[in-house]
């Protein structure tokens, strides 16, 4: 199929593509809530059918014990040609309170050319790409595909070694192509090569036995959450640099961005400082970053005056390329344990779940053909960047099938706010990306 015919196939199928996307959106497929167990499942036998209505050779909904269900569709390619597993996931984050999105979270609005709703941008948009191609094929792609879209990447992605493991065969490929990151703009297309580690502890104070009033007490007795405040304080220098000793610090080439384009992009709010130092992309791609995540502690509307014998907070840490996680997730207990005042008693838990930074190599068959693909869909070069976000299952395919190149490519862009409210996608990107995932094929049949 010529360059030609297979921008015009993709152009036939990018309506029905966006009315699946939507589709998708509407089922709020929150594996993390168990009360959404049911609408995850619902969401893989949807993906399952547009699976088959593609055109797959066979479609298998699978889950390890105590996971999210995923998919697994092939779609064999010509004899000699490589395997491509394209894999996205069609769970989502929470919304954060419905109440705060302009229009419902699970009902997509278009506005202004964004598709707005949970899941548009991350990851049913990815899913949607996937789909979107090997429907422009008519379910015969130039080269051998495996479909793999995952539920449960929102939480971590606990249960994927063993479906790795006990389906290795099923997704055994010579290319992995995880639509699930970035863009730095809708024209400009990216190939992420760096990602962040994430480790998450629990940190508990405690100073009292029980609650105590604050008129008699208080003065000689100190309360355990300004205890938990001051240890929190602690994590952070002066000037917003991670105080925790022993993380590996980088540095990122990257060209700096326009502060101000980062500021809008973020949402902060006028005359709040950037914390830390060096470039923009430093911070965000090649620094460790510490945030308090939640504090077990009365609501404002039900505290009264008494001193609080306990408190309790999360606390989250991106790791720069490489770190060591499980080194670092003991640098931060080992720091909270330090830094408790007043002789209050501290038990800091090291969740599970970690995530291992990972530096992909851009180099070989497969990126250069990435790079001619998606230079032509976008009419700019493809680049390199980093992404401040941890994807954990990177690591874990790049272990499971060492001989295949990994890519990494974006379904969204810095207007997305992924995990936040209000997420989007860009419609008139993602027809760039599914023509770029097109020609992709084709460049890699060598067509």
């Amino acid at each position: 199929m010529s360059e030609q015919s297979v921008a015009a196939s993709v152009a036939a199928v990018l309506p029905g593509a966006r009315a699946d996307l939507e589709r998708l959106v509407r089922i709020p497929s929150i594996w993390a809530d168990p009360g959404h167990a049911d609408d995850t499942r619902r969401s893989a036998e949807a993906v399952a059918e547009l699976a088959r209505d593609a055109g797959a050779a066979d479609v298998t909904i699978i889950a390890a014990d105590g996971g999210a269900p995923a998919v697994v569709a092939r779609f064999p390619g010509p004899a000699g040609t490589p395997t491509v597993l394209l894999y996205a996931h069609h769970d989502v984050q929470p919304t954060g309170g419905d109440e705060f999105w302009t229009t419902p979270p699970f009902e997509p609005t278009e506005r202004n050319g964004r598709l707005y709703g949970r899941g548009a941008a991350d990851d049913k948009a990815g899913v949607m790409t996937h789909l979107a191609v090997l429907r422009a094929y008519g379910g015969r792609p130039p080269v051998g595909v495996t479909l793999f879209v995952e539920g449960e990447e929102e939480t971590g992605s606990p249960t994927l070694p063993a479906l790795l493991r006990s389906h290795h065969e099923l997704l055994a490929c010579d290319v992995i192509v995880i639509a699930d990151a970035a863009n730095p703009a809708v024209d400009v297309p990216a190939l992420t090569t760096s990602l962040r580690g994430l480790v998450d502890v629990t940190v508990e104070v405690a100073m009292l036995e029980r609650p105590a009033h604050s008129g008699v007490y208080g003065g000689p007795v100190g309360d355990a959450l300004t205890a938990l405040c001051r240890t929190l304080a602690t994590l952070h220098d002066a000037d917003g640099e991670v105080a925790v000793a022993g993380l590996v610090h980088g540095t990122s080439e990257a060209p700096d961005v326009d502060e101000a384009v980062f500021r809008s992009d973020v949402g902060l709010l006028d005359g709040v400082q950037l914390i830390g130092s060096g470039t923009i992309p430093t911070r965000a791609w090649a620094k460790p970053a510490v945030a308090v995540l939640g504090i077990d502690a009365p609501r404002v509307a039900e505290s009264s005056n008494v001193l609080l014998p306990r408190a309790r907070a999360r606390v989250g840490m991106r790791l720069a390329p490489g770190d060591d996680a499980v080194k670092a997730q003991r640098a931060l207990a080992d720091h909270l344990e330090a830094n408790v005042p007043w002789g209050a008693h501290v038990t800091v838990t090291p969740e599970p779940g970690i995530a291992e930074p990972f530096t992909i190599e851009a180099a070989g068959t497969a990126y250069d053909a990435a790079r001619r693909a998606f230079t032509e869909a976008y009419g700019n070069p493809a680049v390199e960047t980093g992404i401040g976000g941890s994807i954990p299952f990177i690591a874990e395919f790049a272990r499971q099938f060492p001989g295949a190149a990994v890519l990494v490519t974006g379904v969204g862009d810095p207007a997305s706010r992924w995990h936040g409210i209000d997420e989007s996608l860009d419609l008139a990107m993602f027809g760039r990306a599914v023509l770029a995932e097109a020609l992709m094929l084709a460049e890699l049949a060598g067509e």
